[in-house]
């Protein structure tokens, strides 16, 4: 007996890196899995079918149960073609992965518009285009167990400075996400935000004085097949507590972030000018922002 028995879920991105290690492991531990990835290159260049097809003769091959989805999910239609092929093979849909992407960096003032405009079409209008048309079912169907994990980054989080669109994209995932979590939770929909680390075709691609700044190691600890257990957890029954959550799934490192938290309030007796109001952020907001400043110096 496995975890997931009798779940259906789709992944997005799941011909390779996390995405397949996803999949595989969703399979391992009894759902079927709609494996979905249109096969382009690291920048969305081509397609290739046979990244889809690989995995699901893989979980196939270890007793598992899959479909191959070749749909782009940056294309409003095809993404309720690629959710219908979870709904026409299986009849429902418990879970929603969204990790398909892109990446094409640059720094802000090098940056072509169609870079930003691709990045922001895989990552934020795909999420928005599946999420779209399952929310659409869920809300048919609610009183059910579903499951809406989207995928976001530390780009993001911290701010990246060579993937300003990168960034930009998983930022809006994140507003997505919850947005999502307060909308559908009456439908019986948890949505979580899951920031993933591990060394994968993405990774590669940055300088590496810049992916050892930001931890990103080539090694059995951040291999791709190390997020995908917790995410198996937060597709499962038992993972509803967790709705609008930000979670961070990194190597061997489980991880909760607090999201937007206030760190200091200043409270006037009527209108601010500008005098008083800057005398107060420095009074109050410049020493508390040093202060953690050499904290995290001193952490580093």
């Amino acid at each position: 007996m496995g975890s997931l028995d009798g779940r259906v879920a789709l992944v997005t991105g799941a011909g390779g890196g996390i995405g397949a290690a996803i999949a595989r492991t969703l399979a391992a531990e009894g759902a079927r899995v709609v494996v979905n990835d249109i096969g382009t290159s690291l920048t969305g260049e081509g397609e290739d079918a046979s990244a889809a097809a690989t995995v699901v003769a893989d979980i196939e091959a270890a007793g598992g149960t899959a479909v191959a989805s070749f749909g782009d999910v940056g294309d409003f239609d095809q993404a309720r073609e690629i959710v219908g092929t979870a709904l026409d093979t299986y009849g429902r849909l418990d879970v929603l992965v969204n990790v398909a992407g892109i990446v094409r960096d640059r720094m802000i003032f090098n940056m072509a518009e169609a870079d930003w405009d691709a990045v922001i079409r895989v990552h934020l209008k795909g999420t928005f285009n599946t999420t779209r048309h399952a929310a659409e079912w869920w809300r048919a169907n609610r009183g059910g167990d579903f499951r809406l994990l989207n995928f976001i980054s530390g780009a993001g989080l911290f701010g990246a400075p060579g993937q300003p669109n990168y960034a930009a994209a998983k930022m809006g995932i994140l507003g997505l996400t919850l947005s999502c979590a307060n909308a559908l939770r009456r439908y019986g929909v948890a949505s979580v935000a899951v920031s993933p680390g591990a060394a994968t075709r993405m990774t590669a691609a940055i300088p590496s004085d810049r992916a050892a700044q930001i931890g990103i190691r080539s090694d059995e600890e951040m291999a791709p097949q190390n997020v995908a257990p917790g995410v198996a957890y937060l597709a499962g029954p038992n993972s509803a507590w967790l709705n609008g959550q930000i979670i961070g799934l990194r190597g061997y490192k489980l991880i909760l972030y607090t999201g937007v938290e206030t760190s200091r309030e200043i409270v006037g007796a009527g209108p601010w000018t500008p005098a008083t109001a800057g005398e107060a952020m420095e009074r109050v907001f410049r020493p508390a922002l040093e202060r953690r400043n050499l904290f995290a110096e001193q952490a580093a």
